[in-house]
């Protein structure tokens, strides 16, 4: 018996794959998500930003992006377990977009932060 399995690791990347492209195909805040992180990593290109801008831009992409998936996750299995209407599922969803709102809040405000400076010595 072996410590890594190749084959089970090759499987669990397909899977995972499998749901990042169910993600990209239903969710459309993910696919916004996605096209403002580009969005974010071609001006950290143009801006030639630092290496600790760049690390933390990307931190704050895959935050936002991890909890939008999770949120689709939680959204999907509740509906599995309990009718759509019922006020406890409601509120369990209510609370996951608040998550993911937060965690998109921040780091809109920290991306300000990094950006702002650079597109104000831009229009000068």
């Amino acid at each position: 018996m072996s410590f890594v399995s190749i084959g089970r690791l090759g499987g669990s990347m397909k899977d995972a794959g499998k749901g990042l492209v169910f993600a990209f195909k239903t969710e459309q805040n993910f696919r916004i998500q996605i096209l403002v992180a580009g969005v974010a990593l071609i001006f950290a290109v143009i801006f030639s930003l630092k290496t600790w801008e760049i690390i933390l831009i990307i931190l704050l992409i895959m935050m936002v992006l991890m909890m939008e998936l999770l949120n689709t996750a939680i959204e999907k299995f509740a509906d599995l377990l309990v009718p759509r209407l019922h006020h406890y599922i409601h509120n369990v969803k209510n609370i996951m977009a608040a998550a993911v709102l937060l965690t998109s809040l921040g780091a809109a405000i920290i991306g300000a932060m990094i950006f702002l400076p650079h597109f104000i010595n831009w229009w000068k």
